[in-house]
């Protein structure tokens, strides 16, 4: 006879088959965004297209806002704490993410995003005291010696060596991002779509500020070339990315909610040889296989 107490506790805890959903839409939509971006960077500058980007962003989710009933924060702690998350994720992030794509293939861009879950987890030790265990550091060993091996075959070449380092800077950032997105209680206060909303918001203002003295407008051609890739960026990519990955969080463990970077590079490989002929060598694909091995580990802590 079964155990009505065991049929319970199964019933209570089925399998979170949303928080899965949501992860693997959120890495389908940004691993092919690593391609799109590349193909808009012939039309226009790094940061105008970061810029760009979240300025297509915020008023479409904005609007989205609104429509739902939704208000804008009304807190002097709420809009600090929106900020700082926007200054880390979609500030200085997303604008050292676009330096590297344009210096480095998309799919070793897409490859290197992988170590965000890895400095998640050392910035969530810190700050939110969520340790791995044994298995959890042996992840994050792996993932750490996935980088380096990613690294290896740019030393020496300038340029790529330079987009390296902007990715792995980008990643730091957006994992300080993520876990400031659990550990400041004012954000935890505003609904995703709105927090996001005025993540961009801000982010748009911070970007657009920068360009003139980065890059300029002088290299950006309004043309069909850039409008197509950059509503991508834009919407699918940024906007409703980045309200997924608010829902993950809020639904798993910060190093476990930011393992959607684990099968970011499976698409942004995919995209990327497919669409534009991307090529790996064999230190690359080793390097890559042990950073999403290491954070497949980690998230399974």
């Amino acid at each position: 006879m079964t155990n009505p107490r065991k049929l319970n506790a199964k019933i209570a805890n089925p399998p979170d088959l949303t928080t899965i959903g949501l992860v693997v839409l959120t890495a389908f939509l940004i691993g092919l965004n690593y391609t799109v971006m590349k193909s808009a960077l012939d039309h226009t500058s790094p940061l105008a297209l970061a810029a760009l980007r979240a300025t297509v962003g915020a008023p479409f989710l904005l609007l989205v806002a609104f429509a739902r009933g939704e208000r804008l924060p009304n807190t002097r702690q709420q809009w600090l704490a929106i900020w700082w998350i926007s200054l880390s994720i979609t500030t200085v992030s997303s604008a050292f993410l676009v330096l590297a794509i344009d210096r480095l293939s998309p799919g070793l861009s897409a490859m290197l995003s992988a170590t965000m879950p890895l400095f998640t987890a050392v910035i969530a030790v810190v700050l939110l005291a969520e340790r791995p265990g044994r298995r959890g550091y042996s992840g994050l060993l792996m993932g750490l010696l996935g980088a380096v091996f990613l690294a290896i075959p740019a030393l020496g070449a300038g340029n790529t060596a330079l987009g390296i380092l902007f990715s792995l800077i980008s990643g730091i950032s957006w994992a300080l991002g993520a876990v400031l997105n659990k550990r400041l209680p004012a954000a935890l206060e505003i609904s995703p779509l709105m927090l996001v909303t005025c993540q961009i918001l801000i982010s748009a203002c911070c970007l657009h500020a920068m360009v003139p003295f980065v890059g300029g407008w002088a290299d950006t051609d309004f043309s069909l070339g850039l409008a197509i890739p950059l509503l991508y960026a834009g919407i699918p990519s940024l906007a409703i990315t980045f309200v997924l990955f608010a829902t993950v969080l809020r639904r798993a463990p910060a190093i476990q909610g930011a393992a959607v970077a684990y099968l970011t590079p499976f698409f942004g490989v995919l995209f990327g040889w497919v669409l534009v002929g991307d090529r790996f060598s064999v230190l690359e694909l080793c390097g890559g296989l042990l950073v999403i091995g290491g954070v497949a580990v980690l998230s399974t802590d």
